[in-house]
């Protein structure tokens, strides 16, 4: 395929090719069943038998431990800024949130819909958050029923790096833009959730992963459809999934297996993020990256140009050449690179380029 768009967008964000050419060739006849996948009951074997291969490939990709389920739910990661106070949040409890985006703002707003939240830490500054906070920021309450944090910040391009020591606290954190970019050790999580349109599939589909203690334990004063053990009960069958989504996020997952796994996800993003950075820190009186070296994403490259005309010209220029979605986000304005699991190298070595050929020209 020639023509494909080289796509930087922040989600839903690219997927890789042989998944699409997969589902393509599978979309009409699925398994030689004569129907589509989207039209085969999710009670029955066909349909069963991708959501049994999605579920696994989550735990072997991830190492998820025995001590943790996995589900596949919908709502997206806004859905779980609420389910999660929702199950875990009891009368008498207090919530401990980091403060490190847009994001992890909005769960806390949703969270003292429901009960009591407090602010562990904030990094903003005027506005605006450059940095991820280290372990001695952290006002931690050793009694809280959870501590949530967003482990990557798509809108202002920091990452946490190291995840904060919460002791006995449940660490709940919102995976979403960088679930599979590298290993991580589920055991120290008590959930983790992610939207899969970054790197795990389409819009559609959320993935939870949630420590077995929390699902039994969970509030049984809220509607059903709001519990984790409805879900878990019935192995994300309680009600109708969203089958086409699981596919493809089956489709997906089997590419990242291929590609070695979370391991060389790692390896891959380090790799496409250095191209990007290395370019504006050679010439930072023409690139301004905001974001305090330490707290750099590897998803997602933020940058500012000397003035908003030049950025206007840069994003005109970049369409020309094929390359989309480097607008960055509406409220924060500048430049953006989402390079997430399944941007390819090809197109991270283009925008390199094109980066320092816009220096030369406009510097």
């Amino acid at each position: 395929m020639t023509n494909r768009a080289m796509n930087f967008y922040a989600g839903p964000a690219t997927l890789p090719l042989a998944a699409l050419e997969r589902a393509r060739d599978e979309l009409v006849d699925f398994d030689g069943t004569g129907m589509s996948i989207m039209e085969h009951s999710h009670r029955g074997p066909s349909y069963d038998a991708v959501h049994s291969e999605a579920l696994s490939l989550v735990r072997e990709l991830l190492e998820v431990p025995d001590t943790h389920r996995v589900l596949f739910l919908q709502g997206g990661a806004r859905h779980q800024f609420a389910m999660v106070p929702l199950n875990l949040l009891r009368d008498g409890q207090s919530a401990d949130y980091v403060d490190t985006g847009s994001w992890s703002a909005k769960a806390l707003g949703e969270a003292k819909l429901v009960g009591e939240a407090r602010l562990a830490a904030s990094t903003k500054v005027d506005g605006v958050y450059t940095r991820i906070p280290t372990q001695s920021d952290l006002d931690l309450d050793p009694k809280a029923a959870y501590c949530h944090i967003t482990s990557n910040n798509t809108l202002f391009g920091t990452q946490w790096h190291d995840y904060p020591d919460t002791g006995d606290v449940p660490l709940v954190a919102d995976m979403t833009s960088d679930l599979l970019c590298r290993p991580i050790d589920v055991s120290k999580f008590g959930v983790i959730f992610a939207g899969a349109q970054k790197n795990l599939g389409p819009a559609g589909v959320t993935v939870v992963i949630i420590r077995e203690d929390l699902v039994e334990g969970g509030r049984t004063d809220i509607p059903q459809v709001l519990r984790y053990k409805s879900f878990a009960d019935k192995d994300s069958l309680w009600n109708t999934p969203p089958t086409f989504a699981i596919y493809m996020l089956r489709n997906t997952l089997a590419v990242a297996k291929e590609r070695g796994g979370a391991r060389a996800m790692r390896a891959a993003a380090n790799e496409r993020s250095s191209m990007l950075y290395d370019v504006m820190d050679a010439h930072p009186d023409f690139f301004r990256c905001p974001v305090e070296e330490e707290s750099r994403s590897i998803m997602n490259v933020v940058w500012r140009l000397p003035t908003e005309e030049l950025e206007k010209k840069f994003l005109a220029e970049a369409k020309e050449r094929n390359m989309v979605g480097l607008k960055g986000h509406r409220s924060v304005g500048g430049l953006r690179a989402s390079i997430y699991n399944n941007c390819e190298k090809a197109w991270v070595e283009a925008l390199a380029g094109f980066l320092d050929e816009f220096r030369v020209a406009n510097g």
